[in-house]
């Protein structure tokens, strides 16, 4: 079983997560965002395997860059996002200039599928496409854990405002997709604290 410590980033606190092997030697990063320097910190002698990407808006990839530099680890996001990495136009940083600078980087080394299981740290990590918040949002599932981006937070969900949203393909993922799980799933979501399947289920207002 993988260890799972949460960083919140950046001028959004967008929740950047490390997963780890039994002896904290290796891992792997989730939406590593803006402002890295606590997961930096926490990573310094760690092997990083890879960065995985929920999807591609601006305080959830403000680190890339410089963690695939420094660990030489590749990124993975989903193909609809392909472009974002590269453009800040289309990951939102050139819209609020006033959060930070400029963000641009390589494009993604490899792409996230619908039904596409990932192997990392030896464990698997099952991905949904879930859109609607943004065109190319994942959720990626391991074992009771899903870690949901944008898509679904504690008692709300992704807004749908920004340019590829969609209201109608954002409750679809939630109710065709996430609400199909277990209960006792616990979800991981992009920002604010920890929720369950069951418990959105019952108490979101916006589903």
């Amino acid at each position: 079983m993988l260890h799972i410590e949460t960083f919140s980033l950046g001028p959004l606190q967008t929740n950047a997560y490390l997963l780890s092997n039994a002896d904290r030697t290796k891992g792997f990063v989730i939406d590593p965002g803006m402002n890295p320097k606590p997961l930096f910190k926490r990573i310094e002698t760690m092997d990083i395997e890879a960065i995985v990407l929920t999807h591609a808006h601006f305080d959830h990839i403000g680190g890339v860059d410089e963690l695939r530099k420094w660990k030489k680890c590749p990124v993975y996001v989903h193909d609809a996002e392909a472009d974002w990495l590269t453009d800040p136009k289309k990951n939102g940083s050139a819209r609020w200039p006033e959060l930070g600078a400029l963000i641009e980087t390589d494009p993604a080394e490899y792409a996230l599928d619908e039904g596409q299981t990932l192997t990392l740290l030896g464990e698997t990590f099952r991905v949904f496409h879930t859109p609607g918040h943004s065109p190319g949002s994942v959720s990626l599932l391991y074992g009771d854990k899903l870690f949901a981006g944008d898509v679904l937070f504690r008692l709300s969900v992704g807004r749908t405002d920004l340019p590829g949203g969609s209201q109608r393909e954002l409750l679809e993922s939630i109710h065709g997709t996430l609400f199909d799980l277990p209960d006792d799933v616990k979800v991981y979501p992009g920002h604010g604290p920890a929720t369950t399947i069951g418990y959105e289920k019952q108490n979101n207002p916006y589903v």
